[in-house]
């Protein structure tokens, strides 16, 4: 017999698994031109975060952008609390391909254009490079000022930047 604790705690868990798979689907794509994935559920956790890219090969700004990104990513994910995943808003897989192979992080598969639409609607993005920074245990949005945010303040240094 489980205690209530354990129980509140086990909850806790799945709902945190659920809210992320649940947006973002099952599986996110690993790297670019492979199959391989990475199920989205390994990213839940208290006092973790996820940062939702929306960004495209063909958006100057967004290839402007995206080296800040990679640096704060690859200097700020040593912590094991950051994870960034692509929304792409290519028009191609052949483009998505290209952009996404400069990527050190996951991303949504192109192929699901119908989540990458929701998504979209769901955080209100009307223009790219958008970066989105959620929880990662309830999928719940601290900023979606993601962008501006990386840019002043490129060692996270006041990382997770609530809005």
């Amino acid at each position: 017999v489980l205690s209530a604790d354990i129980r509140t705690f086990c909850t806790l868990q799945v709902v945190s698994t659920m809210a992320l798979a649940k947006l973002l689907g099952e599986n996110l794509q690993k790297t670019a031109k492979d199959d391989e994935t990475v199920q989205t559920e390994t990213l839940a956790g208290e006092g973790r975060y996820v940062g939702l890219y929306f960004s495209a090969h063909w958006c100057p700004p967004c290839r402007n952008f995206t080296p800040e990104l990679v640096k704060f990513y690859n200097e700020f994910k040593k912590g094991g609390t950051f994870e960034v995943v692509f929304v792409s808003s290519d028009s191609d897989q052949g483009s998505f391909d290209g952009y996404f192979g400069s990527m050190p992080w996951l991303a949504v598969p192109y192929s699901d254009r119908q989540k990458k639409a929701e998504l979209s609607r769901e955080f209100g993005v009307d223009s790219i490079p958008t970066l989105i920074i959620l929880k990662a245990d309830t999928a719940e949005v601290v900023t979606k000022k993601g962008r501006n945010r990386v840019t002043k303040d490129p060692t996270g240094e006041d990382f997770p930047w609530s809005e």
